[in-house]
């Protein structure tokens, strides 16, 4: 039924699109990106707003698409732009070495490996959880604590974890080990037994097979620079062996969260999402630890199933997602399972605000990924800085256009926002200035996730208000940045 539904929503759409060979989606986004601001507010002005924007993107991808289509104009200058969406190698070498104008905006965090690399991350909930211990209190402390499953990092946790394993093995606990810097399910691997992670201190099994697919030429480069070898660093975590299954499969999670700064901390949600399904029955049989297709929900690992069907992707919207689980569980249950995945998310963001560097330039689009368990409890996987904004079908292109067109409109380039906006297209604000902003209390629903996403229509009334409000006093229309730069 799921995959009769994804097929017959891509096949409605799919006379605007064309898939390439490698699964990606490409297509050309119509041109009425944010249109209803457009139309209600910018074209008041002369000239656009629009077409004094200026772009610089290491991408062609998703967003290359978008700030296209909003008719934003491309440059290759080094510093000469408004926005850069920006690879992580260009923040880690180059943003600490060059002076932003006060306008200019990119969008990763210095330091945003704090939350997105796995070891970092379990780091900084471990340390927020032992402070709230000693600041007595209990309940944040707890909170902190369910976020992530049990997790020691590699190599300088390696006897604490030893000890765990010993007193959990009596009930036949699995772990499951993640290195640190890849992603895309490299080198992971899971264990039942001790002396199978013994060789990862030599070298683990994915980075072996790459050097005998090279002809070992990684590992005499690093014996020519000489020095001992030192293992890579690592994650081990128990295995969540009993989760959440849809019609015997195995899924996680992937949401979307902006953070346009941490001091305050201004974080928004999106609403729309997806789960990503394993296309093979889940089995905790030992035998099978080794079979990635069952354990591993990512793209790049299932696309390789000979079952894999390109037209659905091995995706299932959020919204579908939560309308089943309403049909198996009470409305209550389900709408707790997802005030919860809201809340895991405000903890883990929580523990690394005092260590991130803040800086008004910044903003970050997080790729959250959660397993729900078989009592519907979310955990945290790992959050990604930069995830996939590639798609593998035609509804997966159309929900990341409209994410990153919010995005956008949230940055707020084109000066349309009055700052006191808690829904902006798809994204819902969540918290700002120091305080959680929830659904109202006559509300059905405790948290906005998974819920319809009304963007095109919220964005609609958004703009006609504004521009009745603009009419009703007469302002004049905000001044084109050229003469804002100028009086500055």
């Amino acid at each position: 039924v799921i995959e009769a539904q994804a097929h017959q929503c891509t096949t409605r759409s799919a006379a605007n699109g064309s898939c390439i060979g490698d699964g990606t989606w490409q297509t050309t986004v119509d041109a009425a990106m944010s249109e209803y601001l457009r139309k209600h507010l910018g074209v008041h002005r002369d000239p656009p707003p629009w077409k004094e924007i200026v772009f610089r993107c290491a991408f062609h991808s998703t967003i290359y698409d978008v700030l296209k289509a909003r008719g934003f104009r491309e440059t290759d200058a080094d510093l000469d732009w408004d926005i850069f969406w920006a690879d992580k190698d260009w923040i880690h070498d180059v943003f600490d070495r060059i002076h932003l104008q006060q306008h200019q905006r990119v969008n990763h965090f210095r330091n945003h490996y704090e939350l997105t690399r796995k070891d970092l991350l379990i780091k900084n909930l471990k340390r927020a959880q032992r402070q709230a211990q000693r600041d007595g209190l209990v309940e944040e402390a707890d909170r902190y604590a369910r976020c992530c499953p049990a997790t020691f990092m590699l190599p300088l946790e390696y006897s604490m974890f030893v000890e765990e394993f010993k007193r959990q093995q009596p009930s036949g606990a699995i772990w499951i080990m993640k290195p640190v810097g890849k992603s895309q399910g490299k080198g992971i691997f899971l264990f039942d037994k001790l002396s199978e992670v013994a060789g990862w201190r030599q070298a683990p099994k994915w980075l072996r097979k790459e050097e005998e697919d090279t002809g070992g030429r990684r590992g005499a480069d690093r014996e020519d620079e000489g020095g001992k070898k030192e293992p890579e660093p690592y994650v081990v975590q128990r295995y969540l062996s009993d989760p959440l299954l849809v019609g015997g499969k195995k899924f996680d999670l992937r949401l979307y969260v902006l953070v346009t700064s941490y001091r305050p901390l201004v974080v928004y949600m999106y609403r729309s999402g997806f789960a990503r399904f394993s296309h093979v029955r889940f089995t905790m049989n030992t035998e099978n630890l080794s079979d990635a297709m069952i354990h591993l929900t990512n793209v790049a690992v299932q696309k390789k199933n000979e079952s894999y069907d390109e037209k659905v992707g091995g995706k299932w919207d959020l919204k579908s997602l939560k309308m089943y689980l309403r049909m198996q569980e009470s409305a209550e249950t389900v709408e707790g399972l997802f005030a919860n995945i809201q809340d895991i998310i405000l903890s883990s963001l929580f523990c690394v605000q005092d260590v991130m560097i803040q800086d008004k330039h910044c903003f970050e689009l997080y790729g959250y990924d959660i397993m729900i368990d078989k009592g519907l409890k979310p955990w945290v996987l790992e959050v990604n800085a930069s995830p996939s904004l590639s798609a593998n079908t035609r509804a997966d292109y159309e929900m990341k256009c409209g994410l990153l067109d919010d995005t956008l409109t949230i940055l707020d380039f084109e000066k349309y926002l009055t700052g006191t906006e808690t829904q902006i297209g798809g994204f819902d604000l969540i918290y700002k200035n120091g305080s959680r902003v929830d659904p109202p209390s006559s509300a059905n629903v405790r948290s906005y996730l998974g819920c319809h996403n009304d963007r095109e229509e919220q964005l609609r009334r958004m703009s006609r208000c504004y521009e009745n409000e603009l009419q009703r006093r007469g302002k004049q229309d905000p001044q084109p940045k050229q003469q804002q730069q100028q009086q500055q």
